[in-house]
């Protein structure tokens, strides 16, 4: 199976399933010498582990990390670092009625088809828990660039089915978004969207939403302009992550009504003798390279796919069949996901800060 790596200066490969033994991940690229604990990382990954409040899995991993290499007496060492974090909670007899059956919504048929097997135990690969090594990796990219540079990567829950907050993402900070367990830090929707999701779970159904970035205190520069524009690796960062449906950023879809007289963004010079733009339509990049303006953009969450509710499939030799799901499942994705955008949003900017840097110094 290729596609385990992310980035090319600072690169980073994940392994791992749900059900198996581990998962981890290896970090190639971090420069030496930047400070980094066992309980910073963990900070990260206890923010993403399952089990943390009443709209989650009550699946009980501690998701405890462990530094395996690359960073000696509390600094890294500019070798490889690999981290990983054990499976405790393991419970694949509640796959067994499943193990024949092709899942709607989840990718049980296109890896059959694929690799002619799959892992019908939590759904191998496939499943979001591969996303810890990405929190993992990115909260070191995450220490460097604020500690470097201060970018500062945040995002939020703007939206769960229909319930939308108004959020200025200009001002919003990280312990408005920790304030409540579904991480809005609009507090009086935050009430409503955790009232929704607890509806739709008693249900035994899901629900989706969107996830707010904003990416802030960018150096001008970063991206290049053809293949690798910034908003490109951006966009690939956050659709691989499970359950996203769409991605855009700046004005985004609704930059298509506007005029270009309203859209572009006109430049000034600061006090500072900075230029500057008055506005930001584009979104923090111009031909795909950052303009030193915030980057912001939204990410859109598909309802999990696990449900309790029956449903009509067929098992893997085309035959009928009523699924029956069990275990232990989120009725929405959005508040373990939020730390997940972090991550991927730091380990993009990391990996083409490294290659500016490599290029013009």
């Amino acid at each position: 199976m290729a596609g385990n790596t992310f980035g090319q200066l600072f690169r980073i490969t994940t392994f791992g399933e749900s059900h198996g033994g581990c998962v981890g991940v290896v970090i190639d690229g971090c420069p030496p010498g930047l400070a980094i604990s066992q309980a910073e990382i963990q900070t990260e990954l206890d923010r993403r582990k399952p089990g943390q409040s009443s709209i989650t899995s009550p699946r009980a991993e501690q998701d405890i990390i462990y530094i395996m290499s690359g960073v000696s007496d509390g600094v890294t060492t500019g070798t490889p670092i690999l981290l990983l974090a054990y499976n405790k909670d393991v419970k694949s007899e509640d796959y067994l009625n499943l193990k024949d059956l092709y899942r709607p919504g989840h990718a049980d048929y296109t890896f059959q088809m694929k690799y002619g097997i799959r892992d019908w135990k939590g759904s191998g690969r496939a499943s979001a828990r591969e996303t810890l090594a990405r929190v993992a990796a990115g909260a070191i990219a995450k220490k460097y660039l604020k500690e470097k540079l201060n970018v500062e990567c945040i995002s939020y829950v703007e939206q769960v089915g229909e319930i939308k907050a108004d959020i200025d993402f200009k001002s919003v900070t990280s312990n408005e978004v920790e304030s409540n367990i579904i991480r809005c830090p609009d507090q009086k929707t935050a009430k409503k969207m955790i009232k929704l999701i607890e509806s739709v779970k008693e249900e035994g159904d899901s629900v989706g939403g969107i996830i707010r970035g904003v990416i802030r205190n960018l150096p001008v520069g970063l991206g290049e302009p053809v293949f690798d524009k910034l908003p490109a690796d951006l966009g690939k960062a956050m659709l691989s992550i499970n359950a996203v449906k769409g991605f855009d950023f700046g004005s985004g879809f609704d930059g298509v009504s506007m005029r270009g007289s309203t859209h572009n963004d006109e430049f000034y010079t600061d006090k500072n003798e900075k230029t500057r733009t008055k506005s930001n339509y584009a979104g923090g990049t111009l031909g795909g390279i950052s303009s030193g303006g915030d980057m912001y953009f939204r990410v859109a969450f598909k309802p999990v796919s696990t449900i309790m509710k029956k449903q009509n499939t067929v098992d893997v030799k085309g035959k009928k069949a009523m699924l029956e799901a069990r275990g232990r499942h989120d009725p929405c994705v959005l508040p373990r996901a939020v730390p997940i955008v972090d991550a991927m949003s730091a380990l993009v900017i990391m990996d083409h800060y490294l290659r500016h840097r490599a290029q013009n110094q």
